[in-house]
């Protein structure tokens, strides 16, 4: 972990280190998962400094969400979490980062979607653009907050995205064929 990613998860969850550690192994499986992605795939020519950091800090925004099943005492709903981790690291500077954030949740979200499920989110889209937005969110659907230990499989973390719609699927599907 830079020392940059450090700072920022201790400036924010040093105070609650049952949820640190929680974030801190989850982004690490994630982190492990996109980085095996990113070296099976040069041709890509994805950042592997970036991606890392990114893939640690793409969750930054749960402590300010209400999810005690996961030591997450905040008030706004843990849907939101991408779009507060973003705010979070545009103050710290890093809008680069904040994009991976607030694009991973789901598949990404398109905005109709969005106001047909009445999110409690800005309405404009939310897909991951840049090869690392993809491979974090891609990533991410393979790794729980609850089950640290595990990995899902791949039809597990399809069922988990299917949940969402069809879109979402299909977009998952897309980066299991680039990815895998």
């Amino acid at each position: 972990m830079t020392t940059t990613v450090d700072t920022i998860i201790r400036k924010y969850y040093a105070s609650n280190p049952a949820l640190m550690n929680i974030l801190v192994r989850h982004s690490e499986a994630v982190a492990q998962k996109a980085l095996s992605i990113a070296k099976a795939h040069p041709e890509l020519e994805a950042d592997l400094t970036f991606l890392e950091e990114a893939a640690m800090l793409h969750d930054i925004g749960i402590v300010k969400t209400d999810a005690p099943g996961i030591e997450c005492y905040g008030t706004e709903p843990y849907i939101c979490h991408g779009i507060l981790g973003a705010a979070m690291l545009r103050d710290e500077g890093l809008p680069r980062h904040a994009r991976v954030c607030e694009r991973h949740t789901g598949a990404g979200l398109l905005c109709e979607d969005i106001v047909g499920q009445n999110l409690p989110l800005p309405h404009h889209d939310f897909l991951p653009e840049t090869i690392e937005e993809q491979m974090v969110c891609y990533a991410d659907k393979f790794f729980s907050k609850t089950k640290l230990d595990r990995e899902k499989t791949l039809q597990q973390a399809e069922r988990s995205v299917a949940k969402h719609g069809e879109k979402g699927l299909l977009r998952f599907r897309q980066w299991e064929q680039m990815f895998e």
